[in-house]
């Protein structure tokens, strides 16, 4: 048997088989674009002046543990198709970099969103049940 390695780097792709998470089926039947849609939605019920997570938006899609899909499908989207700007990390700082960051403050800002130096306040976040609102420093 060959080394992890070897296999790493000597098998084409083609005799790897894709983890369930990574393959653009979901592994219960739906394509990516149900998938997509799903995320889209949930994207689109963030009021203004309310942000959410990530995860939180996978989760309330019906695909918990997705939050990478969700930051693929809001990477690739055009920018003006959704309001992309009201999501956020875990920890509740903006993920995005350079103008666009600043472009994403400015957003949130304009709708209200204030800010505890990088992070979103936390009464910004939309609570979802478990995943809620991520925790605040100075929280216990």
């Amino acid at each position: 048997m060959k080394s992890p390695r070897k296999m790493m780097f000597g098998l084409p792709p083609s005799k790897k088989k894709p983890s369930p998470e990574r393959s653009l089926d979901d592994g219960a039947g739906n394509p990516s674009a149900e998938r997509d849609q799903a995320f889209r939605r949930a994207i689109f019920a963030i009021p203004p002046g309310k942000v959410s997570t990530y995860g939180d938006v996978a989760a309330a899609a019906g695909y918990p543990r997705y939050h990478r899909f969700v930051a693929r499908l809001l990477h690739q989207d055009h920018w003006d198709q959704l309001p992309w700007h009201r999501v956020l990390g875990a920890d509740g700082t903006i993920k995005t970099s350079g103008a666009s960051a600043k472009e994403q403050r400015a957003r949130l800002r304009l709708e209200g969103v204030k800010f505890n130096g990088d992070r979103v306040d936390p009464a910004a976040f939309l609570s979802r049940g478990k995943q809620g609102r991520p925790p605040n420093e100075h929280e216990e």
